[in-house]
């Protein structure tokens, strides 16, 4: 059997470090330094030849740098004849750019998919892609891994009392019901309109809520929070309709601009995230939460190493 190597980039080393205490192996050596003008100064320091080689590296931001740098590391293992290429990018960025639905924009989302592939691997392994269908934009395999277990086993050890799962908009009712019906709670969900007039416009005006939450224990249910304005203009809108306890559950915590400001003054009492991004040092233990999907990720790359299923590891 070839040689398992795991390698990072800058955007997350310490997952990537994570990930290779789990399976008991080093993590690859490189340089992944920058010269004085900026540009990414990548070189392998040890043989890959013939080696199933895994390149960690989320998209996070700064976005492009580290999207680059991902293509950059892609293409130096193609050149010295790594077996197979593994981009494991546990935050995928540009995801949200999975459609055109405005004219004369980009479907970004399946640019970088091409990018990826033509830079050399041939493997992608995600999580929690913001649209599924950005496994079409590829191709090339994808397995495509959700972090629910990892929230759900959170919340079995830490049960919350008369408990609905609200999903912030009709989009994300699928999940926020897998969740109900996982925890054995009621459901419910947020109307909401978004105003896409506006370039670079990311914030959402919340209607009304559908489904009985008060007196009760909320947990918003999303893939991931950016700005913070629509996570934090349904926790309101859920304080305003009665209920007691706000929580949410996120898997990929952004938290641009002044997010963490805007959900210190709102009504959620916790955030529940994963570390596929780095923790924001701004992020208070008592407010937020990161949850390991490291050992996630590291089955993940066992059984594709060792050619068996994936599937074991989907929720």
């Amino acid at each position: 059997m070839k040689s398992l190597q795991i390698f990072s980039g800058n955007a997350h080393r310490s997952l990537a470090e994570e990930i290779c205490q789990y399976l008991g192996i080093e993590l690859g050596r490189a340089n992944t330094t920058r010269f004085p003008d900026g540009e990414f100064n990548f070189q392998i320091l040890e043989n890959v030849r013939g080696g199933d080689v895994f390149i960690v590296q989320s998209t996070c931001p700064p976005v492009d740098s580290h999207l680059m740098e991902l293509l950059i590391m892609i293409d130096a293992f193609r050149r010295s004849s790594a077996d197979r290429i593994t981009a494991v990018i546990p935050y995928y960025g540009y995801a949200r750019g999975d459609k055109k639905d405005r004219p004369r924009i980009p479907i970004s989302a399946r640019l970088v998919a091409n990018l990826i592939t033509t830079a050399g691997a041939n493997r992608v392994l995600a999580v929690d892609l913001h649209a599924p269908q950005i496994q079409g934009f590829f191709d090339i395999p994808v397995d495509h891994l959700f972090a629910a277990p990892v929230m759900i086993d959170y919340f079995d050890n830490n049960p919350i009392e008369d408990l609905v799962v609200v999903a912030p908009d009709p989009g994300g009712a699928e999940r926020a019901r897998a969740y109900a019906k996982r925890l054995n709670a009621d459901f419910a969900i947020v109307d909401k309109r978004r105003d896409k007039s506006q370039p670079g416009h990311s914030e959402a005006e919340v209607m009304h809520v559908v489904g009985n939450v008060e007196g009760r224990n909320a947990l918003i249910v999303d893939d991931m929070v950016d700005t913070a304005g629509t996570l934090t203009k349904v926790a309101e809108a859920l304080h305003k309709k009665g209920a007691l306890k706000i929580l949410t559950s996120c898997v990929h915590a952004v938290l641009s601009g002044n997010a963490i400001e805007r959900i210190c003054n709102s009504p959620l009492e916790r955030v529940i995230t994963t570390n596929s991004m780095p923790p924001k040092e701004e992020c208070a233990p008592s407010r937020f939460e990161y949850l390991s999907i490291a050992p996630l990720l590291a089955e993940a790359i066992k059984s594709i190493h060792e050619e068996s299923s994936v599937s074991r590891l989907f929720i």
